[in-house]
């Protein structure tokens, strides 16, 4: 049995409900005496497996069932930790780097300052149910973040935290790109490097217009899913005769 054979074997195994989601699979090496292959097939079924969102692993503790995908709406900004809790998870964020540091190219043009003016970078990984969910990376002007102590940031949102300041909280933007984990994101996140994530970024601008924060979230392949609802396209499919629906 070849490991595609063997995947194939497994996915069947998860679509009839034999093991629950978040469920440990047997070993690797149980697997193989149950399939009649080596171990190296059944790593490289499993990590075909991983890749298409279907289990996941843990470094020392074996393969599981992958959750199902929590859903994230674009149509309005929510906080990782509140869509975990819609879904009926524990959310906790867990902060892992707190500091002031000059502004990098990149987050200088999100918050819109001077290459190396002051801000604040807070690295978090969220956890659901105790398990790390995505790590999140935030940048604020370091005049906003000033008060802020590390305490703070682990117990509250950024979202919460501004309007306490007086920031009136406006607009966000949001882009969505594909990349591969690092190996200290992947450490983090209790994945191997180069695991497949969804990296979303974010800037979100005070009433007034101001740009008080930028963001980025990375969530490993099948663990969120980011939904758009498209009220209607009536007026697109008229502009273009339907021909395309």
């Amino acid at each position: 049995m070849r490991y595609l054979e063997l995947a194939e074997a497994l996915r069947a195994r998860l679509a009839v409900g034999n093991h629950a989601a978040g469920g440990a699979l047997p070993s690797e090496a149980r697997l193989g005496r149950e399939y009649a292959v080596s171990r190296v097939t059944v790593r490289r079924a499993l990590e075909l497996l991983r890749a298409e969102g279907l289990v996941t692993s843990r470094r020392g503790a074996g393969w599981f069932v992958a959750l199902d995908p929590v859903r994230q709406p674009l149509g309005r900004v929510t906080t990782i930790e509140g869509a975990l809790e819609a879904a009926g998870a524990v959310a906790r964020r867990d902060v892992v780097e707190f500091r002031f540091e000059p502004a990098t190219a990149a987050v200088a043009a999100g918050l819109g300052v001077d290459t190396g003016m002051e801000v604040l970078r807070v690295k978090r990984v969220v956890r659901a149910d105790g398990e790390p969910f995505a790590v999140v990376t935030v940048w604020v002007p370091g005049d906003l973040g000033a008060d802020l102590s590390r305490a703070a940031v682990e117990r509250s949102p950024f979202y919460d935290l501004l309007p306490l300041r007086g920031v009136e909280l406006g607009r966000a933007t949001q882009t969505i790109d594909a990349d591969a984990v690092d190996a200290a994101d992947a450490r983090l996140l209790d994945v191997p490097p180069g695991t497949p994530v969804l990296v979303c970024r974010r800037v979100t601008y005070s009433a007034g217009g101001r740009a008080v924060l930028t963001s980025e979230h990375r969530y490993p392949s099948g663990r969120t899913h980011l939904e758009i609802e498209f009220p209607s396209v009536a007026f697109e499919a008229k502009a273009r005769g339907a021909s395309d629906a």
